[in-house]
């Protein structure tokens, strides 16, 4: 099973910058498995939505050719927490990117207000230099990132 921890983009520009929404419920079962007396979203599974956003946003630069992962959090930080009935908001931008990595920095709005910043890097693992070998099929991108991005790509071609 594949979580995805957006709900969806509202904003995407191929290579560029993207941006998705997660709108945190309190009928999701992680967040009474937190903190059950004060339920919270997790911060980590912040990092985890912005690196979905970020992750999407460099495997499409690249064509979804490469198979992308999470190789570094540069920086993660929070300023304040995000409980049920908040709206989570990743903006995502790419910094550099290359045949072996990329990096991205962005931002976490907590209903419009700025909450954190996290800055990721991530490998091509293809492009390793280790010459270990992974499996041909893309096992990272499979067609429900795809269809996530599907509007803005397809507006982006016409």
């Amino acid at each position: 099973m594949r979580w995805i921890w957006i709900d969806r983009f509202t904003a995407f520009e191929p290579g560029k910058r993207a941006e998705a929404v997660k709108n945190v419920s309190l009928a999701e079962e992680h967040v009474h498995d937190h903190w059950e007396a004060y339920p919270v979203h997790p911060a980590a599974l912040m990092i985890e939505g912005m690196a979905q956003t970020a992750g999407i946003l460099v495997g499409q630069a690249r064509g979804f050719k490469e198979k992308v992962i999470l190789a570094k959090i540069s920086r993660a930080t929070f300023e304040d927490v995000v409980t049920p009935g908040d709206q989570v908001t990743f903006q995502a931008q790419i910094e550099t990117i290359s045949d072996a990595a990329a990096a991205t920095s962005g931002t976490v709005l907590r209903n419009g207000d700025l909450i954190g910043r996290v800055d990721l890097m991530f490998s091509h693992i293809d492009q390793n230099l280790g010459g270990v070998k992974f499996p041909e099929e893309n096992f990272v991108f499979t067609g429900q990132f795809e269809r996530l991005i599907a509007p803005f790509v397809e507006n982006a071609d016409a």
